[in-house]
């Protein structure tokens, strides 16, 4: 039974440092072998090149880019993605109908970030329901051309040699109008799309919100998740502050089910990203 890897989400770790770059020098020295982030592009990627060489540490994944008024060129949105913030963008566009061209050009952008860093997974992001509709209005719409959108992105993909997710996002906290909100939902959606390298992102933040049941829908989705992040819950901090999970089960569990991809650690710290990784230390030891 080999022990789980961990990677550093550059968007929710070591935000003490202000560059994506310095923050990967900082993960390594931490002891991350890999890392991952939400949306470098605000980032020079030649210097993102330079700090992933030099540190020899895998990118595991990033988003494609979040749309909206969060243009990749203005300094608003460099302010939303240094932080990983969205508030004002569409939290990606992959199911928002009259948005295809954009999808498109937004895959090539981050295509372009994953070739340079070697990155072998995309987040392909499904984006909001859009203002003003109500959910069941428009969901076989989305659905429609989030498939569409989905099969596009599978040909170029897989010319790559690179892999797209798909992840529900909880719309009980973290967005309300985000579309794709569950493991059910996503689970039809791939069956549609019926792509191998099409797979299902695993935040267990966001499924313990939505369904719970975690045990069960770990075995149940397992074949098709090509990805898990995690975080506690309901504060989304480090695996083992105070909250509703009990991570040294669930870390078990992916452990006897062989899972034998990263986890990421998209968490906040409570303090300083060093001070809150005893968790990862306590583990470490535990395995040997």
């Amino acid at each position: 039974m080999a022990p789980l890897k961990f990677c550093a989400n550059l968007s929710w770790l070591f935000t003490e440092l202000p560059d994506f770059s310095q923050r990967m020098y900082a993960a390594a020295s931490a002891g991350f072998r890999a890392v991952e982030a939400g949306w470098l592009y605000d980032s020079d990627l030649q210097e993102l090149q330079r700090a992933r060489e030099a540190t020899g540490v895998e990118v595991i994944l990033i988003n494609t880019p979040p749309g909206n008024d969060c243009n990749m060129g203005s300094a608003r949105a460099r302010t939303h993605t240094r932080r990983g913030n969205v508030k004002g963008g569409d939290l990606g566009l992959g199911a928002v109908p009259g948005r295809e061209a954009e999808f498109r050009q937004g895959l090539d952008l981050a295509l372009k970030y994953a070739r340079a860093l070697h990155c072998k997974r995309i987040h392909l992001m499904a984006g909001r329901v859009p203002a003003g509709s109500h959910r069941r209005e428009v969901n076989e719409e989305m659905e429609d051309i989030f498939v569409e959108n989905l099969n596009y992105a599978a040909d170029i993909l897989s010319k790559e040699g690179i892999t797209g997710l798909i992840e529900p996002i909880n719309t009980r906290i973290t967005d309300p109008r985000y579309f794709l909100d569950s493991p059910h939902q996503a689970a039809a959606i791939l069956e549609k799309v019926g792509k191998p390298n099409i797979k299902l992102q695993m935040d267990i933040f966001h499924w313990q919100i939505m369904d719970g049941n975690l045990t069960q829908n770990i075995h149940k989705y397992l074949p098709i998740i090509g990805h898990v992040q995690m975080a506690q819950v309901p504060g989304r901090n480090e695996p083992n502050s105070a909250g509703e999970l009990d991570y040294s089960y669930l870390f078990t569990t992916l452990e006897n089910l062989h899972y034998q991809g990263y986890v990421g650690c998209e968490y906040r710290p409570r303090g300083s990203t060093q001070e809150g990784l005893g968790w990862m230390e306590d583990y470490i030891k535990s395995s040997r």
